[in-house]
This record gives structure tokens, C-alpha cells and sequence, in this order.
């Protein structure tokens, strides 16, 4: 399953609301780091497609949530389970580390 989009209108349905762990990447076309992550996040949400959801959030076509989560640093990747936030993550890192880290997370 690839990623999807969510936006400030669908952020309380598509993750806060979601029956399924939902993982967020905040991002923005601008950031280099977050552009090198994206196809590792791809294919995490191919290979953990049965238990977590992968979606991005572009922080400047969707300021309301980053601002009101406090969103200071991009790539920021948060883990929410149940409408809470459980994990969250700052900076790039090897598609290896983010995949232990969400997995530990879950």
C-alpha cells in the first residue's frame, strides 16, 4: 500500500480516527532530508502494509496541524495508535533504522 496524503480537513479522520496505527511524515517540497526518506517510507508502507498506515502531511500546503502539534523540525515522523501520539521522530535517517524504529514503536 503506498502512502497517503492527509491534510488539516482529514487529519482527525484519517489518523486520529483511524482503526489502524497511523504513521505521519511532516514534510515539505523544499527539505532535501525529507525527499531522501520518501522512497524508504514508500516501501516501509508496502512491507508493513497489514499493520500501520504511512501518511504524509505538507507542512506548507497544511500549516494548522504542524503549528498546533508543535512540529519544529522536518522530516518529523509521528506514530499515532488509538488518536495518541506513541512515538515520534526527528531528522532522516536509513530506511533500516526508520523501519526498526517503527516497528519497536508498534
Amino acid at each position: 500500500m503506498a502512502t497517503v496524503k492527509v491534510t488539516d480537513a482529514s487529519f482527525q479522520n484519517d489518523v486520529l480516527q483511524s482503526d489502524k496505527p497511523v504513521l505521519v511524515d511532516f514534510w515539505a517540497d523544499w527539505c532535501g532530508p525529507c525527499k531522501m526518506i520518501a522512497p524508504a517510507l514508500e516501501e516501509i508502507s508496502d512491507e508493513l502494509a497489514d499493520q500501520v498506515t504511512i501518511a504524509k502531511m505538507d507542512i506548507m500546503e497544511n500549516p494548522g496541524v504542524p503549528g498546533q502539534l508543535g512540529v519544529q523540525g522536518i522530516p518529523f515522523l509521528a506514530l499515532y495508535k488509538g488518536g495518541q501520539k506513541v512515538a515520534e521522530l526527528t531528522g532522516a535517517r536509513p530506511k533500516s533504522a526508520l523501519k526498526q524504529w517503527l516497528e519497536g514503536a508498534l
